[in-house]
């Protein structure tokens, strides 16, 4: 089981450019990849985004790029030769104007204004992919590091709320019957202190006794609350994503707490389905970290 926040960083010297590669996530409901790297290096997206997706099921991922070129092989002077021969042909204009001699040498033009001139290489864009997505790379392997350790943790603190849910279950179980006895008992003293000088009707205190046992009866929901807690443990041992699963899991056995509050009746149940609810609350503020 993974959490969806974690973090990992990676940077490599390739070819000259020195690259580095941020991943950062935090929780969401769908997996949403921005990705953040120079202008001029916008066609990294869509190959970053991609891989992200084969890797993240879910989570608002932020991907920092960052190149920084080394590489001389990036840069491309270029001659303006038509430039260049219209300050030649000044030159001797101005040679035979003045009478001085025409000494123009090669590098006396193109130390000329705009002669010669530096451009950014245009990058080969589909080996700079692969070196940037293999980066990527070694940065989410420590993402997934990140986000395992922190899964582990919710995973344990999930199955210690489970097991304290089971054992408030065991009390509610016992409870149960114990409460249907109290109601009988407390009936027949009522119709005691009513009809004191009458005949008690048996028959009619057990009858009283069953409809209020029937009307009151959580058999039902604990046997299907104690069934999503064992399909919540198989989903802990889960290796992929579970965190919707097990959102829908939660909203079920809070529905089943509920109907058994509902149905309580009774004091001592009462609180234990206020600490029900509440043990079931902590587990579904913890999931939603859950990738």
């Amino acid at each position: 089981m993974k959490s969806m926040t974690g973090y990992g960083r990676a940077r490599m010297a390739i070819d000259g450019r020195e690259i580095s590669v941020e991943v950062r996530a935090v929780n969401h409901r769908y997996l949403d990849v921005n990705v953040k790297c120079p202008r001029a290096y916008n066609f990294l997206e869509e190959a970053l985004k991609k891989a992200a997706g084969e890797r993240i099921a879910r989570g608002k991922v932020d991907i920092f790029v960052q190149i920084i070129g080394n590489s001389t092989d990036d840069v491309v002077v270029k001659v303006n030769i038509p430039l260049a021969q219209h300050y030649l042909t000044a030159l001797r204009s101005l040679s035979e104007a003045t009478g001085l001699a025409n000494d123009v040498s090669l590098l006396t033009l193109a130390k000329m204004p705009e002669v010669l001139t530096e451009e950014q290489a245009e990058p080969d864009t589909e080996k700079l992919t692969q070196d940037v997505v293999s980066v990527f790379h070694l940065a989410a392997d420590e993402f997934e590091g990140m986000r395992g350790r922190e899964g582990e943790k919710l995973a344990d603190d999930v199955r210690f709320r489970k097991q304290t849910i089971i054992g408030l279950l065991e009390q509610v179980e016992a409870r149960a019957p114990q409460r249907t006895v109290e109601y009988r008992e407390k009936l027949e003293k009522r119709m005691q202190e009513l009809l004191s000088d009458t005949t008690i009707d048996a028959q009619r205190i057990l009858t009283e006794a069953a409809v209020f046992a029937d009307r009151t009866a959580i058999d039902e929901e604990t046997v299907r609350l104690r069934s999503h807690l064992s399909q919540l443990e198989q989903m802990l041992c889960d290796d992929k994503p579970i965190g919707r699963k097990l959102d829908f899991l939660v909203q079920e056995m809070n529905r089943e707490s509920n109907t058994i509050g509902s149905k309580a009746n009774d004091v001592t149940l009462s609180k234990l389905v206020v600490e029900l609810k509440s043990e079931i609350e902590k587990i579904r503020e913890q999931i939603q970290n859950i990738e």
